[in-house]
């Protein structure tokens, strides 16, 4: 009986979670997703835009966008 350790007196410690981390990486996964789909965009021809129902000068002012937005 004197091996028993007192676990009453241990606290359980909360994890810490980086999320700021998280957010940073998250944030950098968006921005590559969007400079993707732009460049995409960017291949597409007339008729496909029409596809879509986006015109020139909507997917011109996409392009435009930097990745971040």
């Amino acid at each position: 009986m004197k091996d028993l350790q007192d676990v009453s007196a241990i606290s359980i410690q909360p994890l810490v979670r980086p999320q700021p981390l998280r957010r940073l990486l998250r944030g950098v996964w968006q921005g590559l997703e969007r400079a993707r789909t732009r460049r995409l965009l960017a291949q597409l021809d007339q008729r496909d835009l029409a596809d879509l129902g986006l015109s020139h000068a909507d997917r011109l002012s996409e392009l435009e966008k930097p990745f971040w937005r």
